[in-house]
């Protein structure tokens, strides 16, 4: 790739934007109130703002290897608790996708060095819906079924923090766990049902008010 190009695009951009609105970009330096916390997978063909729509300023974006939610991954926490608790998100979405390749490579059995101990992670939502998933025959749907189930259990994991439950309870925050299909272009939400998993994990995760 010719990375001038990059540079002429960025030329480009700035142009159209003006041409709609001259003070663009005065308005978008004054500050940002996104409506949403985007966690999503740094896959390079899943552009977050692109496939839901939005514009600067309307996302808060975070981005790691299969849009895990890890507790002692100082990157996420910081990112969440900014995105919670000091830019008031009201909704925060864990959006994974089919044929994610750090879900297939979670699968394998095969030391990947200093990838073992994120994709253990995965590994272990795999453990946890094993049953579920040995049952299906067909490896490509066994591999996009974990992608969905990955999901979800990044949702639970948000609900553990105390971010979350203190948003949840005090100003109505939403979660959502989302898939977004390459071969479609489609988002499907996975209606999860947060409610449920949220009482689900309270005897042992509660972190009081």
């Amino acid at each position: 790739m010719d990375l001038s190009k990059v540079f002429a695009n960025n030329t480009n951009w700035i142009a159209g934007k003006l041409q709609k609105d001259p003070a663009y970009f005065e308005d978008l330096s004054k500050g940002q109130t996104p409506e949403i916390l985007y966690i999503g997978c740094s896959d390079s063909r899943v552009s977050a703002e692109e496939l839901m729509g939005l514009q600067p300023g309307e996302a808060f974006i975070h981005r790691n290897i299969a849009n895990m939610v890890i507790s002692i991954d100082l990157n996420v926490m910081s990112v969440l608790n900014y995105a919670v608790r000091h830019l008031k998100v009201n909704h925060v979405v864990v959006c994974g996708h089919y044929f994610c390749g750090g879900v297939k490579a979670a699968m394998q059995a095969q030391d990947l060095g200093i990838l073992n101990p994120w994709l253990r992670n995965i590994r272990d939502v795999y453990r946890i819906h094993k049953s579920e998933l040995n049952a299906i025959a067909d490896e490509n749907a066994r591999y996009n079924r974990l992608v969905e189930l990955n999901v979800q259990e990044q949702c639970v994991n948000l609900l553990k923090t105390a971010a979350v439950q203190d948003a949840i309870k005090h100003r109505g925050l939403e979660v959502h766990g989302w898939v977004f299909d390459i071969k479609s272009g489609k988002l499907i939400d996975l209606t999860l049902d947060i409610d449920h998993l949220l009482k689900g994990i309270m005897e042992i995760y509660d972190l009081g008010d």
